[in-house]
């Protein structure tokens, strides 16, 4: 090969991994503002700057509201499974002779 193609090879070897880290950040950026969007409640965008809200038709209002019923259902079942689980905690390992005496006075 001549010179001047090498030097050309040369040129685009350095800056290629200056494009690469560009582009990576760029996408980066995009991911972590999208995330951000949804996490906070915003609504997306489209390419044109066009927001971009969720359908809610009467299957999705349905939905949602089962599954809001099926979140408090298990959240109270799981109250009740802390419960228990501090209580078993609590038994074994509780010295035997209070346990003994707190059974005693249940009864």
């Amino acid at each position: 090969m001549n010179q001047q193609a090498m030097q050309i090879i040369g040129i685009v070897a350095n800056i290629l991994p200056v494009i690469a880290i560009i582009v990576a950040v760029s996408v980066g950026g995009w991911v972590f503002t999208t995330w951000l969007r949804i996490k906070n409640g915003y609504p997306l965008e489209n390419s044109w700057g066009v927001p971009i809200h969720p359908k809610t038709d009467r299957e999705t209002v349905e939905r949602i509201r089962l599954l809001t019923t099926e979140n408090a259902q298990l959240r109270a079942e799981l109250g009740s499974v802390k419960d228990r689980l501090e209580t078993l905690e609590r038994i074994a390992t509780d010295h035997p002779s209070k346990l003994a005496r707190e059974i005693d006075q249940l009864q």
